[in-house]
């Protein structure tokens, strides 16, 4: 089969409530919108939520694949602008402490759409657990979203600290969500790289920001997506901004980028977490 190179991202934070969820959706959007084929995999496994954001009801979910009632063709739902989005499963324990041959089932079923994605954003859960460190050390590109709360910035600082002492990976892409300016998203990022070049061996790109905004709060009230139903609000342009930046990072050079070869690095990374 051709495969060929794909971005694929994994949008992470450490922290609940920062709006990595509500970002991964108007990311993955805006990307559609510029033409390239766009796979939202919603990855917080055992509280999944992005089907409930945008109003969508999926007749099947990864769940499904994993116990061979559905393939993933059959899963998979159209979202706005023909976001692509591989829906996760809500409150069921074992997407949350899946077995190596859960794992095994997934990589079967992702070899399908090695030939069909231009990106692939991968929608983490909150926190360090297992399944957050494997999509990160996977993709081949890692965007932290922070905000200006101490507990994002330390749980940021962790999880960046984990993936590169026990992963080797050095560098990071950090999207300030929630921000008043980009002067305040700039300050942010310059408390966090203060901190990570004084212990860390690692390189922190500023990728952008996006304001706290109420019409992305109106907007989820409504079950919608504030780049679908208010286009020209603030919050929209900062994503569609970022959008562009993502379509100009270059593509990994080698197999890492193809969808397969992903998810077998998810499947393969070793010692997670203690």
């Amino acid at each position: 089969m051709n495969h060929k190179i794909a971005n694929v991202i994994a949008i992470t934070g450490g922290k609940g409530g920062i709006g990595k969820t509500t970002l991964s959706v108007n990311l993955g959007i805006a990307i559609a919108q510029t033409g390239k084929k766009t796979y939202l995999l919603d990855a917080d496994f055992g509280l999944s939520n992005v089907d409930v954001m945008l109003g969508l009801k999926p007749q099947f979910t990864l769940l499904d694949v994993i116990e061979n009632r559905a393939s993933l063709a059959q899963i998979i739902i159209e979202g706005p602008a023909g976001l692509h989005i591989i829906p996760g499963a809500s409150g069921f324990a074992r997407m949350v402490d899946m077995a190596a041959r859960d794992y095994g089932g997934i990589i079967a079923a992702f070899q399908s759409l090695a030939s069909q994605v231009d990106t692939l954003i991968i929608d983490t859960a909150a926190g360090i657990s297992d399944s957050v460190i494997r999509f990160a050390v996977a993709a081949n590109e890692i965007m932290v979203v922070v905000t200006d709360e101490p507990t994002s910035l330390a749980d940021a600082y962790a999880l960046i600290k984990l993936l590169n002492l026990r992963h080797g990976i050095q560098r990071f892409r950090i999207i300030v969500n929630l921000s008043s300016s980009l002067y305040e998203a700039k300050k942010l990022f310059a408390k966090l790289t203060n901190v990570t070049d004084q212990y860390l061996n690692v390189v922190l790109h500023f990728l952008g920001w996006v304001p706290e905004d109420e019409l992305v709060r109106k907007a989820i009230k409504q079950q919608c997506a504030v780049m679908e139903a208010y286009p020209s609000s603030k919050a929209a342009q900062c994503v569609m901004t970022l959008a562009s930046q993502i379509n100009k990072l270059p593509l990994p050079k080698s197999q890492g980028g193809q969808v397969q070869f992903f998810i077998e690095q998810f499947i393969n990374v070793q010692n997670v977490v203690q």
